[in-house]
């Protein structure tokens, strides 16, 4: 099964990190928001972005 994360520009626009209050990126390839300020890329799990640190992954 095949997960999209569906969102307009003011949606993502309205997204920032929990941590630094940054913006996102979205990697579509690892369907995860991505904060570069933070060091976090946060899951996407049926299309809902999950904000919780505890669930993101370290960028390398």
């Amino acid at each position: 099964m095949t997960e999209t994360f569906h969102a307009d520009r003011r949606m993502l626009e309205s997204l920032v990190c929990p941590v630094t209050h940054a913006p996102l990126a979205y990697d579509a390839e690892r369907r995860e928001l991505v904060s570069r300020a933070a060091g976090l890329a946060f899951p996407i799990r049926g299309g809902i972005p999950i904000m919780l640190v505890d669930e993101a992954r370290r960028l390398d």
